[in-house]
């Protein structure tokens, strides 16, 4: 029995449209043979897209740790090397951090995306401090666990376990920014003087730090 409503008839077209348009617009693998734009890389041609580039290989691999922190970071979007073309105009990026026992990814913030990490192995002891209230949100994460990061709220990750610790992090914009709090504050030019000042960090202390970590002034 046939429904000749014209409404349906309609409605059912306006939503397979929709549902088309929908899926052809899903996704915009990058061209990386072409220039980059502000938003990513122009799309490349459908009948080129493979399942490899929605494929990203490289978090199998052991982050070299041999720093100062005992920790280092791989990050991935679409215009990262080696690159993730599948990411582009996706809105995301994710990385892997390699956390030795007493190693640190230090205090920083991304000013435009929220984060979220999951362990893959070991413990970390990750945390951020809350920018209305200044409260500090602490919690040891064991393997399989998540925790999540608001956009722009200094955070942390801490190794304070005895084994080798890997975390890997997903971010709500491809291009979040980061910015170190140690390295704002005493890896420039910023006058030792106005540190103290804007710090009550003794001057002392601040031009030991700066040294320390390739300021100057």
């Amino acid at each position: 029995m046939h429904n000749n409503n014209p409404f349906l008839v309609v409605l059912f077209v306006a939503a397979s449209f929709y549902r088309g348009s929908d899926a052809a617009a899903s996704f915009c693998v990058g061209d990386l043979t072409r220039q980059p734009t502000p938003s990513g890389y122009p799309c490349k041609n459908p009948e080129n897209v493979t399942v490899d580039d929605f494929v990203f290989t490289e978090f199998v691999k052991r982050v070299n740790t041999s720093n100062a922190n005992k920790a280092s970071i791989v990050r991935a979007n679409s215009t990262t090397f080696p690159a993730f073309p599948g990411l582009n105009g996706l809105g995301l990026a994710v990385a892997r951090a390699d956390i030795e026992p007493g190693g640190a990814i230090p205090l920083h913030s991304h000013p435009a995306a929220t984060e979220m990490i999951y362990v893959a192995e070991g413990s970390i002891t990750a945390g951020f401090i809350s920018g209305a209230s200044n409260v500090v949100y602490v919690k040891k994460l064991n393997k399989g666990e998540v925790m999540v990061f608001p956009r722009g709220l200094f955070h942390f990750q801490v190794n304070t376990g005895k084994e080798h610790a890997v975390g890997i992090a997903s971010f709500s914009d491809s291009e979040p920014g980061v910015q170190l709090v140690s390295l704002a504050i005493f890896g420039n030019d910023f006058p030792s003087f106005l540190v103290e000042k804007t710090t009550s960090i003794d001057e002392a202390e601040v031009k030991k730090l700066k040294a320390l970590l390739g300021g100057s002034g």
